[in-house]
């Protein structure tokens, strides 16, 4: 059986364990149903995922042009803290910009290789959490703008990572950690003008369990680029990972925008 068409970030669905799904434009699969099979990746070429144009990827499944102009690839999309839509003032496209970055964002913190924080938009709880492999999280603040989850996520990163280490969190190495108790810490570490969506007796955890047969002891990533043709019996698959028996780990999520056939 083979499946075609170019990579997105594999959609999920919280279960016990998470179910993933590789969704192409005329069929989708469920990626756990191919746990203990083997698989083959042929990469074929590449279709940019904002103007569907057969040019070589850049970054985040765009390319080049598209990455530079996108109001969808603006900085503050990783820098929050740059996000100006609040204040009329636009970088790339305004309307876009009102649209994602004046809504409800949530700042958290997250165990998938140490305690991590982090934003997401609101609408993206827990899939954000999914996405880093996260096994427990828990929100800190609701604001109602990216500016100002942004301005709390740079005041944490003093005291918090903000970056998983992904070779730690594919291998399960994840520490004891409290973070009902970590949260509990936080109201004088946050900016004043965020202080008051701050509520201390607010303690939703979220846990999350992964569809993992094994982890690997050490891990290789495979690059489509260098490697275009991988086969491999798939043990597990985490954040945007898919996890296979050899210790070899696909990263989706770098691969979006790439063409691929995946044969069972």
């Amino acid at each position: 059986m083979q499946y075609e068409g170019v990579l997105t970030k594999m959609q999920t669905e919280i279960g016990n364990p998470i179910q993933y799904y590789l969704i192409f434009e005329n069929s989708f699969l469920n990626v756990n149903q191919l746990l203990g099979k083997e698989l083959e990746i042929t990469f074929q070429g590449y279709q940019c995922l904002n103007c569907n144009k057969k040019k070589k990827i850049f970054r985040q499944g765009f390319c080049y042009d598209c990455f530079m102009g996108s109001a969808s690839a603006g900085d503050w999309i990783m820098k929050p803290e740059l996000s100006t839509a609040h204040l009329d003032i636009e970088d790339r496209d305004l309307v876009y910009e009102k649209k994602v970055q004046l809504q409800p964002h949530i700042v958290y913190l997250a165990l998938s290789s140490e305690v991590k924080v982090g934003v997401t938009r609101g609408s993206q709880v827990p899939t954000r959490w999914i996405d880093q492999g996260a096994v427990q999280a828990i929100p800190i603040v609701e604001v109602p703008n990216r500016y100002l989850a942004g301005i709390t996520e740079v005041a944490l990163k003093n005291h918090y990572a903000d970056k998983t280490n992904w070779q730690k969190m594919l291998k399960n190495e994840v520490p004891a950690a409290d973070l009902i108790k970590e949260r509990a810490s936080l109201k004088y570490l946050i900016p004043k003008e965020v202080q008051e969506y701050f509520d201390i007796n607010k303690n939703d955890l979220c846990e999350l369990q992964y569809p993992v047969l094994q982890y690997p002891k050490k891990v290789a990533s495979l690059n489509l680029d260098k490697s275009p043709n991988f086969s491999g019996k798939l043990s597990g698959i985490k954040g945007q990972y898919l996890i296979f028996e050899d210790g070899t780990v696909f990263n989706i999520r770098t691969f979006e925008g790439y063409v691929v056939k995946i044969s069972l």
